[in-house]
């Protein structure tokens, strides 16, 4: 589960800290944990996410996904790397290219996340997470809305999101720290709406909208001469900087 392999073992810090995600994902309910430890096991069978972000195995159409996606890790002093996920949707050239054929972006989608959850190494982790504490195996995510005009209740658009927040739901809990939707016009209403349907009260606390996207470096003090200057920082912009999946041209 998420590169950590899960031991009998009540000594093993990662194995735990896995458990104690999904404990917090269901409130403490041991049972409803299980169940979806046990559903997000058969999804990591089915889908085999690691072959997804093997380039050697996998690789996905430029026309369709280019610049639509980015990781990026910044490092802080004494606080371990803050990792960051960017969903750039006015990079979408064509709506039915890109959103049509959901079983393929979902793999995309998952291509990207299983990039930042590799960053988080959680494998390598040597102190059990406070269940009633900070989580430091957790990431970023950032929706960025610039440009966007094809969000009129696109039905392809809202089947592939409704399909994305079920499987990241149920195959990622408690790897979120917090969600950024930057330069949302007002008609993402219905998103927001349609998000709160499949994720939990504590979930939807960790979702912050921001109309202008040049104010998302003011949220992380210490980090703004590193981000993405069309952001409010003064670092590179993402295209050309950040990683991403592996793309082909067709």
């Amino acid at each position: 589960m998420w590169g950590v392999p899960l031991k009998h073992d009540a000594t093993d810090v990662p194995t735990i800290n896995v458990l104690i995600k999904f404990l917090r994902a269901n409130a403490g309910d041991l049972k409803l944990a299980e169940e979806q430890l046990t559903k997000a096991l058969e999804w990591r069978k089915e889908y085999d996410p690691l072959t997804l972000v093997d380039s050697e195995k996998k690789s996905y159409a430029e026309a369709k996904f280019g610049g639509l996606g980015y990781l990026t890790t910044y490092e802080r002093e004494g606080k371990g790397d803050l990792i960051v996920t960017w969903n750039i949707y006015g990079a979408v050239k064509k709506i039915d290219d890109t959103f049509g054929d959901i079983e393929e972006f979902i793999k995309w989608r998952t291509a990207l996340m299983e990039l930042a959850v590799k960053e988080l190494k959680l494998d390598q982790a040597t102190t059990v997470i406070d269940y009633d504490g900070e989580d430091p195996y957790q990431m970023v995510q950032v929706h960025d809305y610039l440009n966007v005009s094809f969000l009129r209740l696109n039905p392809s658009i809202r089947a592939a999101t409704k399909k994305t927040i079920e499987v990241f739901s149920t195959a990622y809990p408690e790897l979120l720290r917090e969600k950024f939707f930057v330069n949302v016009p007002a008609i993402m209403g219905w998103m927001f709406a349609l998000i709160k349907l499949f994720v939990n009260e504590n979930t939807t606390r960790k979702f912050h909208p921001i109309s202008n996207g040049g104010n998302l470096a003011r949220e992380f003090p210490g980090l703004t001469e590193k981000f993405p200057k069309a952001y409010g920082g003064a670092g590179p912009e993402l295209e050309g900087s950040a990683r991403t999946v592996a793309l082909t041209k067709e």
